[in-house]
């Protein structure tokens, strides 16, 4: 089996096209509905790469990333945030986080905004994982 990618996004139809991609580009897909059930499955099975999702309901990906950039042993994880949002809306969000007391985040490396063509999202993934 290929190399470990979980997908976090509340929407069915999101998922099944991310893990469609990666299925086809031979990857392993797992798939979170919420954030709250992605850091679990990220803890449980190591994924090589997140796609993540920004506006869910249970833990936003806004939180989530803040999370995984801020934990010693996730923050190597490498993730592609796949949004409705405008990025400078998205990091507009993590600045005024970290004005209430949190630590500074990096900028997402690749950031995509809905809706996305397949093989855009699967040049974003070849660039991590090759």
């Amino acid at each position: 089996m290929g190399k470990k990618v979980l997908v976090v996004d509340d929407d069915p139809d999101v998922r099944l096209f991310s893990v469609t991609v990666l299925e086809e580009h031979g990857y392993t897909p797992l798939e979170a509905a919420n954030g709250e059930e992605g850091l679990k499955m990220i803890k449980e099975h190591k994924p090589d790469l997140i796609i993540l999702d920004v506006l869910m309901p249970r833990q936003s990906g806004i939180r989530l990333y803040r999370d995984l950039k801020t934990d010693k042993s996730l923050k190597k994880i490498k993730v592609i945030i796949l949004s409705g949002i405008a990025k400078k809306t998205f990091l507009r969000s993590q600045k005024a986080l970290t004005e209430f007391g949190g630590k500074e985040v990096p900028e997402p490396q690749i950031y995509l905004e809905k809706p996305v063509e397949p093989e855009e999202l699967a040049g974003a993934i070849k660039q991590f994982l090759g």
